[in-house]
């Protein structure tokens, strides 16, 4: 097609027209006519749509959907127990939601209080991946000055990054509630931001397990210890939620209710989208267009990149959580198959406008492997705005930036997406998890990979076990060795892993750069040369 046709006004709303989505009860839309498919794309793509439904039909009924560990996948059924495969697991949704509810109501009521008797007035998450990003989200986009709790997060095993998160908090540990979230209990870098955080309230003359809270699987090592240490409470992560998609479970309602949020509202706009796409009709399910856009935009493979750029402050932390919702979720080596097809979306994004002072420049000129997706949000603020120009206030302006940059970016081919709510609240928040979690799960259909499983992060875990078990040989050497100096080479040599000379190169730089670990390095200017040895 020419580029002025392309163009042409009259042919663009008469496409914004036919492929405007609208959600009525949740004042959403989704505009998907700046992306350059042609008109016979969604019939072509329809009987590989239908077998993508057919999928999450299944899915949202109990089949087994992750056959690495034989279990379900369930997270629809959080925010609509009814749904559920069977009572039990309903009964257990809806307990837990009750119990949380009734938690935040006893912390805010002073009913629970901290070990010197005071209400407790801030939220440390101590939690990693799914156990983070989601509440991160939630408290970034729906915090307010007045809430009754500020929240706070340790989420790495950066020890640094721990204190400078305790630095915040200050004196204000003692009224420090603390939520360790953590499935299996054994994920290293919770167990040591915990670790560190208990130590912590140890210096400071308080007792860890009197202001701790754990959130975990039933048996776990975190249930036992949290059982056998007598901390404030449990709440259950349950098998079927896999950790990118437990937002909507005790891991993002409990840190949310104690902000203060509406948690119900916040289930009550995911369950209204999950309604919506559910829709067999193609066109009225925004879930079912948006990955059939990433099909498009990428031929099924993965060609292009995934920009997210809301134009609210509110949503910064929004393309940080989708980089695991898609990324872990459709980055696979094989398919359903057992072929190599090295499957997956990148994502990244920040915020408008700020992106029109850093990289949209390069999404107008440079390189042409990404699309976009915008987030509109209709309302600025609650209450008046100022005039900033005579009839035009600084919301205005967001707003035109945002239609500009659009235009700008089409103009010079360069395809996008709008999603359009009224406001970011709980329940519009609710609905953007849900349409992305369905949205990632159609995609995973269409390119034949399982969504729901991710051996890649396990095989780095396990890597890093062996580097560590690696170090422990290393240092037993190092003070065997006493203050002879030794190069890595020589260190490597004397515990058989002449093989690992780098790795063991690389942890002897790190323990000397660490005054604790007692090992010291000569001075020479060749770094391989150093010598390396153990002050007593």
């Amino acid at each position: 097609m020419a580029s002025g046709d392309r163009l042409d006004p009259v042919r663009l709303w008469k496409r914004y027209q036919t492929y405007l989505c609208c959600v009525p009860e949740l004042n959403f839309m989704l505009d998907i006519s700046r992306m350059d498919f042609d008109e016979g794309f969604l019939e072509s793509m329809a009987p590989r749509m239908e077998e993508a439904l057919d999928a999450m039909e299944a899915l949202e009924g109990g089949a087994i959907a992750n056959p690495d560990e034989n279990r379900m996948v369930g997270h629809y059924w959080l925010r609509d127990p009814e749904r559920a495969p069977n009572e039990e697991i309903a009964s257990q949704i809806r307990s837990s939601v009750k119990e949380i509810k009734l938690f935040a109501q006893r912390i805010h009521s002073g009913e629970i209080r901290s070990e010197r008797g005071k209400e407790f007035q801030n939220i440390l998450v101590v939690g990693i991946g799914g156990s983070a990003l989601g509440p991160q989200l939630v408290a970034d986009a729906l915090g307010n000055s007045t809430d009754p709790m500020h929240v706070y997060f340790c989420d790495n095993t950066d020890p640094d990054g721990i204190e400078r998160t305790l630095g915040r908090i200050g004196a204000s540990l003692a009224e420090t509630l603390t939520l360790v979230i953590s499935k299996s209990g054994g994920t290293k870098e919770t167990r040591n931001a915990a670790l560190e955080v208990a130590a912590a309230f140890s210096r400071g003359g308080l007792a860890f397990p009197k202001a701790a809270v754990a959130i975990t699987g039933v048996g776990s090592a975190l249930d036992r210890k949290a059982t056998e240490e007598a901390w404030i409470a449990k709440f259950p992560m349950w098998d079927w939620v896999g950790g990118r998609t437990s937002e909507l479970s005790a891991v993002g309602l409990l840190p949310a209710a104690l902000q203060g949020i509406d948690i119900e509202a916040m289930l009550a706009g995911a369950r209204a989208m999950d309604e919506a796409t559910r829709s067999r009709d193609t066109g009225a399910n925004p879930a079912a267009l948006l990955a059939l856009m990433w099909h498009h935009a990428g031929a099924g493979r993965g060609l292009k990149d995934m920009v997210i750029l809301p134009y609210k402050d509110r949503l910064l932390l929004f393309s940080k959580y989708l980089q695991q919702l898609v990324m872990e979720s459709l980055g696979k080596e094989r398919d359903r198959a057992g072929a190599v097809v090295n499957q997956g979306i990148a994502v990244y994004g920040n915020k408008g406008s700020t992106d029109q002072h850093a990289y949209v420049q390069q999404l107008r000129e440079g390189v042409n492997n990404f699309f976009v997706t915008f987030i509109e949000v209709l309302r600025d603020r609650d209450g008046e705005s100022i005039d900033v120009d005579p009839g035009v206030s600084a919301g205005d302006y967001l707003s035109g930036f945002l239609q500009g940059t659009r235009r700008a970016l089409y103009e010079n081919g360069r395809e996008s997406m709008t999603l359009t709510i009224d406001e970011v609240s709980p329940r519009s928040l609710g609905a953007l998890i849900a349409l992305f979690e369905r949205a990632v799960g159609f995609y995973a259909s269409l390119i034949n990979v399982n969504a729901y499983h991710q051996p890649g992060v396990e095989a780095g875990k396990k890597a890093a076990e062996v580097v560590i078990e690696l170090q422990r040989k290393v240092a037993a050497a190092l003070e065997e060795s006493g203050d002879k100096g030794q190069t890595a080479v020589e260190i490597a040599g004397s515990i058989g892993e002449a093989n690992a000379i780098e790795t063991v190169f690389k942890i002897l730089e790190h323990l000397a750069a660490n005054p604790c670990s007692n090992c010291v390095k000569s001075s020479e200017i060749n770094v391989f040369q150093v010598q390396y040895s153990f002050r007593s």
